[in-house]
């Protein structure tokens, strides 16, 4: 019954950079904590990163930090992914997810609301 609207996912070279957006469609989300999460093909979803509903607390995954930035506008209901220095193990459905809480975590099921994915993949 809710649907978050991701996009910016594509084909790139190793080394580039690509931002994801993830775009709420009603106003609740944009006071809540969001996160993005990936799954490769026969892999389990994992962890990338999250922002708490005011925006001042981030987490990311290992493998990403220094990396990956997550950052989030209030005003147009969205929360963004900024991927730098792509890497081919980068390469997964990247999806979008919303809590119904303020405060971030890096658990899957805390997450009530999802998107559809958008696909990154990472050429050597």
């Amino acid at each position: 019954q809710v649907q978050l609207v991701e996009s910016g996912g594509g084909l790139v070279q190793a080394g580039d950079s690509l931002t994801l957006s993830c775009t709420a469609p009603e106003r609740t989300f944009s006071r809540t904590a969001m996160g993005w999460f990936r799954q490769a093909p026969g892999k389990e979803r994992e962890f990338v990163a999250a922002i708490s509903g005011g925006g001042s607390d981030t987490m990311y995954a290992d493998s990403v930090k220094g990396r990956f930035i997550i950052f989030r506008d209030h005003a147009k209901n969205t929360v963004y992914l900024e991927m730098d220095g792509l890497k081919p193990e980068d390469t997964a459905v990247y999806y979008c997810a919303a809590r119904s809480f303020r405060n971030l975590l890096a658990v899957s099921s805390a997450y009530d609301y999802w998107g559809q994915g958008t696909q990154v993949t990472v050429s050597s």
